[in-house]
């Protein structure tokens, strides 16, 4: 079997923004290093200060280099029919994989990490970066930072890796189904083969143990290898790859319980890779006004800044059930309460099931009566209930249980037990502390029920 060991440098550190500004390429047949090939590589970009303060790689410097495009029949040729081999490969690989895409050549080889195939060959160091790991070797790296120099490293690495594996780690690794090659390079293998099929919440450590990311899944294992293999365009970032050490997860029996204990762990936590949920999402909200002729109306608009919403939803589809809810419960105009925008009589006029107010039919104070008691209700009488889903095993049931529409916390029960009123539901349920993106995700499951079955208590007095 043929190797191409490669080290590149580039302008930044994700292949979806950024580009290659060197490659260097050594040839290995399993015995020893039979060619080289280096270049720059104009990146047609300005290349940033600190990037030349790491490799010494300047704009002026590649601005006279031939372009990836210019140099890809040639890097095609030297790659072909090789064993990809890098430290951290899953960096460099996906960096020449899109660059190959930008020019209409279509790659793929295997792949083999040094760092992995280093801490299974020679266990027990306290560093497996390139300059500690070279260092521990007795290699000395020529230019380090550049890509000859890195290559050069990696080459005699893998050399010494090639000639020490007893065992066949590098045969296991090149097995189509291993997995290694994409799996962050921290991360043993055997920590993600324990990943569960089902649905949880999972966590990503770094060396201190320290949570740095949590995430929630149907599916735990399925969801791993779709942030691994680079289908997810963040997760190309090679700064959280490189620091995830170990995985942690807690199963949660369906994907509200998951989106539930997602929301409140990233606000216990904190996470430094948690940017989503740590910046306000859009938001959809039912607002109240007096139109000109007097009559109370509601709009169902996107949340801005510094407005103040009746009541609040995840999405618009989830604001617009709501609302038609209140137009039938309460015999509300849908023209009026921002459903329709047809011009005259709304639609539900036709029917009788409007009385005309979007045309001054209907009085005033009475229609007003009405939408006021729509509006009390947002409020004073909010569902008293149990959400009840698919336990984390058979024969156990999850619970969410809310009162007067306000989100108390969840729990699981066995499913032989019997929940017969809402005082018997809140013994099974650890009462969490409420958030806006819980009591959203609560408010659109009353709404709209998605794999689980809402059960109305009488409320409690």
């Amino acid at each position: 079997m043929m190797y191409a060991i490669v080290d590149i440098e580039t302008t930044g550190g994700y292949a979806q923004n950024h580009r290659v500004t060197e490659v260097a390429i050594y040839h290995f047949d399993g015995k020893r290093i039979t060619d080289k090939f280096t270049t720059l590589l104009n990146p047609e970009r300005n290349i940033p200060d600190f990037i030349t303060g790491l490799t010494g790689i300047t704009t002026e410097m590649t601005a006279s280099a031939p372009t990836f495009e210019e140099m890809a029949a040639e890097i095609f040729e030297w790659l072909k029919d090789r064993v990809f081999v890098a430290h951290n490969a899953h960096f460099d690989y996906s960096f020449l994989k899109k660059e190959f895409e930008e020019v209409g050549i279509q790659w793929q080889a295997k792949k083999l990490c040094t760092v992995r195939l280093s801490r299974k060959i020679i266990p027990g160091l306290d560093s497996y970066s390139l300059g500690a790991l070279a260092e521990s070797l007795g290699i000395k790296i020529p230019n380090r930072h550049r890509a000859g120099g890195d290559a050069y490293a990696t080459a005699k690495i893998f050399d010494i890796l090639f000639k020490r594996d007893q065992a066949g780690v590098i045969a296991k690794a090149l097995k189509r189904n291993s997995g290694e090659a994409v799996l962050p390079p921290n991360l043993d293998k055997t920590d993600y083969d324990k990943l569960p099929n089902k649905a949880g919440v999972y966590y990503f450590l770094d060396a201190k143990g320290t949570v740095i990311y949590v995430g929630k899944a149907i599916n735990i294992k399925k969801r791993m290898a779709s942030h691994f293999t680079g289908e997810a365009r963040e997760w190309n970032r090679s700064n959280i790859r490189n620091e995830i050490c170990n995985i942690t997860f807690e199963l949660t029996g369906n994907e509200l319980i998951a989106l539930i204990l997602e929301s409140q762990e990233i606000r216990r936590l904190w996470p430094k890779y948690n940017l989503a949920q740590k910046f306000k999402g859009e938001e959809w909200g039912v607002f109240d006004y007096e139109d000109r002729n007097g009559y109370l109306r509601f709009a169902v608009t996107s949340v801005a800044r510094g407005t103040k919403p009746l009541i609040t939803f995840t999405s618009k589809g989830d604001a617009w059930n709501f609302m038609w809810e209140k137009v039938k419960e309460f015999d509300l105009c849908p023209k009026l309460s921002g459903l329709q925008v047809a011009k005259g009589l709304c639609f539900s006029h036709q029917t009788g099931s409007c009385k005309g107010a979007c045309q001054g039919v209907e009085e005033v104070k009475k229609y007003n009566g009405l939408a006021q008691e729509a509006i009390n209700s947002f409020f004073e009488s909010g569902n008293t209930a149990a959400i009840i889903g698919q336990g984390r095993e058979i024969g156990e049931r999850s619970l969410v249980l809310v009162e007067k529409g306000n989100y108390l916390g969840f729990g699981f029960y066995d499913h032989q037990e019997k929940i017969s009123d809402f005082d018997s539901a809140k013994t099974f349920i650890r009462l969490s502390k409420d958030n806006r993106v819980v009591q959203q995700l609560v408010n659109s499951y009353l709404m709209n029920p998605r794999g689980v079955e809402v059960v109305e208590f009488l409320k409690p007095l």
